[in-house]
């Protein structure tokens, strides 16, 4: 009983952690989960490649959430390996919540797809006689158990849809509800600061202080104005967050749009192929004098998957 699947990493359009309403967009890096089920034990052992001492309890509850749903309680193992660097904002709780449910899934033998019909993951829905389960099911589980593990403030429903269905998802967290989801083509550059910053650890007070500019935002986003909207996600946030706001202003002048990722501290610019004023390469030449790793990569659409690539 061994299975496999992959979820995408994230950048943010808006922080859910003033209103509860958030916005997120899937990133062509991966997050990839092994698990392999042993129907005659019921508890659950994770390992992180790139953290060996990490905390696996979010993904321990992964498996055992979906074992005791889909399954009958299997316990055994998982291991996950990434592409998304761990506590930069990126969505690396999510993509590991979502891989590993999906890898689950796979591991029990479950078909995973979308509903048919539904207009927010339109592009990739099969018939609903194939699909013993749905990828927004399987994401909702994995928001379940990041609630319960203590690594989400606001259960982060805005970064998991956007790392399992891909594209722009617009979401209320506060009822796990997905208002829309739209395809987006940007070319993205994330800069990523040495330092490293939890979610868990937000303060969620000051980050109230700017729900008027969320606001804002959130009606940016409903008009379909994504790029202009995370650039003002990102000055708001970054202020109430205690990040320098210099990279964004940097960015301005060279992306279509630029936000603090998260609760940071990555900063993530794009770049869409219909803005002339677009330059992400000469960004690159400015924050390459910052310290810490820059990346280049793109949106993706298509979002997580369960057994072996598509």
């Amino acid at each position: 009983m061994e299975g496999r699947a992959a979820a995408l990493g994230a950048g943010t359009v808006l922080n859910a952690l003033a209103t509860g309403t958030g916005a997120a967009f899937g990133l062509d890096v991966e997050t990839r989960a092994t698990v392999e089920l042993d129907p005659d034990d019921d508890a659950v052992e994770g390992t992180i490649a790139e953290d060996p001492d990490g905390d696996t309890a979010l993904i321990e509850r992964c498996v055992a959430l979906a074992t005791d749903r889909w399954g009958d309680g299997e316990g055994g193992t998982v291991r996950t390996d990434s592409d998304v660097p761990l506590a930069a904002g990126l969505k690396s709780s999510s993509a590991a919540a979502n891989a590993t449910v999906l890898a689950t899934c796979d591991a029990l033998g479950l078909t995973v797809g979308d509903a048919a019909g539904d207009p927010t993951t339109a592009g990739s829905a099969s018939p609903e006689s194939t699909v013993d389960v749905t990828r927004l099911e399987a994401c909702r589980l994995g928001v379940r158990a990041a609630r319960e593990a203590g690594v989400t403030v606001t259960g982060a429903f805005d970064d998991a849809t956007a790392s399992m269905l891909g594209g722009v998802c617009l979401t209320d967290n506060g009822e796990d509800r997905l208002r829309a989801r739209d395809p987006v083509d940007w070319d993205v550059l994330v800069w990523t600061p040495p330092e490293r910053a939890y979610s868990a650890d937000a303060d969620v007070e000051r980050c109230g202080a700017v729900s008027s500019m969320a606001d804002l935002v959130a009606d940016l986003a409903d008009d379909g104005r994504y790029a202009e909207a995370m650039t003002v996600n990102g000055l708001a946030f970054s202020a109430a967050l205690g990040f320098d706001t210099d990279p964004a202003v940097e960015a301005m002048p060279r992306a279509s749009g630029v936000s603090l990722s998260g609760t940071g501290p990555s900063v993530v610019a794009v770049a869409d192929a219909a803005d002339p004023d677009a330059d992400l390469d000469a960004l690159a030449a400015v924050w390459a004098d910052r310290p810490g790793t820059l990346r280049r990569t793109t949106t993706r659409n298509d979002g997580a998957y369960a057994g072996d690539p598509p």
